[in-house]
């Protein structure tokens, strides 16, 4: 069972995770690395030298004449913001204790040589100690010189986020501009000798991909006009010797064996058809597209070629389309008249933007559905003119289908199988979405 791909498909989201993932790897590294070697030895420093200080004024306050202890302990008030007080009272244990607070308690008690517990009120905590026969307690603010390194983490990580979005909208934007160009060129590519080249500007690598692309494209527009002169050329100069021939044949006389004169003709007629298929291959098509009303245009082409079929409407398209009606032509005249050669109860089906050619036939294998429309390709061994043609109709259609930006597929044709019929029949269907207007 194959894995789904969980992956965003632009460039831009592709760059964007990718570069998100490894600014996260490096963001949670960073904090980390400046959590555990600068920010935890400067806590731990700072902690130190504050219990120290506690440690200090304890002592100070101890060997101060009573009537100078007021004054020591408004001084440590208003300059260090500890709480010096004679006086105990019973305070609860505090439940919560910040992390920097309980540290600094730890440094206490290890300068003091004992536990130190904490208690809270009046948003303070209160640590009871012993200094010099006197029963204290200092007293010291509850976010006193408190870190916040989830606060610290999270404005990294938007910030970091929000400069690699805009820094990788920015690369991506100037890589993915030329490339959506040279791929919008490409797919309107269809061999003409007018086709706009790419601009050959920006970066080294997209300089050297449009150039190259434009060489390949100048030498297929090249290729395919030689040929379609080569072919040309053969076809004028068949012709004159098949008229020649044509003349002869009628001059025959009456005498000459019975059925000689007809089997020339149909020798004639078949190598002038072969001439004609191979003449349109080579062409394939160049011509302008005009906006049309698609249920007439298809109305008028079955009446010209079949006229005992008429044209099934599904639903038609919102407006006009815009479409070359000769090659339309040729791709439904051919459609067509394989599904009368080789089935049966054909039918033609508009839907929307979507010719449908349906018949009822023996089908065609899925595994040559493709090469059908491969140059003189043919189902059947026989090479017989009653039983197939040149093998070039459905190249023809599939070369005018990508000339014109059309999109050609042949499926099983979607029915119950009776018992008098138990083919499974053939749906070749034509998309003309993107000739479609707006």
């Amino acid at each position: 069972m194959a894995v789904p791909d969980l992956l965003p498909t632009s460039l831009l989201a592709r760059t964007n995770l990718t570069l998100g993932a490894s600014s996260l790897a490096i963001v949670v590294i960073a904090i980390a690395a400046i959590y555990g070697f600068v920010i935890q030895p400067i806590t731990e420093r700072s902690a130190q030298d504050e219990a120290a200080l506690m440690v200090l004024s304890l002592q100070t306050w101890a060997e101060l004449p009573p009537e100078a202890r007021l004054y020591f302990e408004l001084e440590m008030a208003e300059s260090h913001d500890l709480i010096l007080s004679a006086d105990v009272r019973e305070l609860p244990l505090a439940d919560k204790i910040e992390p920097y607070a309980q540290l600094l308690a730890d440094k206490l008690g290890e300068r003091l040589d004992r536990q130190v517990e904490l208690r809270e009120s009046d948003e303070l905590y209160w640590a009871n100690v012993e200094m010099g026969g006197y029963d204290l307690q200092l007293g010291f603010t509850a976010t006193r010189r408190d870190i916040q390194p989830l606060y610290v983490t999270i404005i990294i990580s938007l910030l970091g986020a929000a400069i690699v979005f805009a820094t990788s909208l920015y690369l991506v934007t100037r890589i993915t501009r030329p490339l959506v160009q040279a791929a919008q060129r490409a797919e309107t590519f269809r061999g003409a000798q007018d086709f706009e080249l790419l601009p050959e500007q920006g970066p080294a690598e997209l300089v050297s991909l449009a150039k190259n692309f434009n060489t390949m494209a100048r030498d297929i527009s090249a290729l395919l006009a030689n040929r379609t002169t080569l072919l040309s050329g053969i076809s004028h100069d068949l012709r004159t010797p098949i008229t020649r021939m044509r003349l002869a044949v009628e001059l025959l006389p009456d005498s000459i064996e019975d059925g000689l004169k007809p089997r020339l003709e149909r020798n004639l007629e078949a190598m002038d058809t072969l001439i004609q298929d191979a003449l349109q291959f080579a062409r394939g098509t160049v011509e302008p597209v005009q906006q049309l009303d698609l249920p007439e245009l298809l109305t008028d082409i079955l009446a010209g070629t079949a006229p005992g079929l008429s044209l099934e409407i599904e639903s038609r398209p919102p407006g006009p389309v815009a479409v070359a009606p000769g090659a339309l032509r040729r791709v439904l005249v051919n459609l067509v008249d394989n599904a009368q050669t080789y089935g049966e109860e054909v039918a033609v089906v508009l839907s929307g933007s979507r010719i449908q050619v349906l018949d009822s036939g023996p089908g065609i294998p899925v595994d040559q559905r493709e090469a059908v429309f491969e140059p003189f390709f043919r189902l059947e061994s026989s090479r017989s003119a009653s039983t197939g043609g040149s093998g070039l109709g459905l190249a023809i259609v599939r070369q005018l289908c990508q000339a014109q930006g059309w999109k050609i597929s042949i499926h099983s044709r979607t029915q119950e199988r009776h018992e008098a019929n138990p083919n499974p029949g053939t749906c070749v269907e034509l998309a003309l979405e993107p000739a479609l207007n707006g």
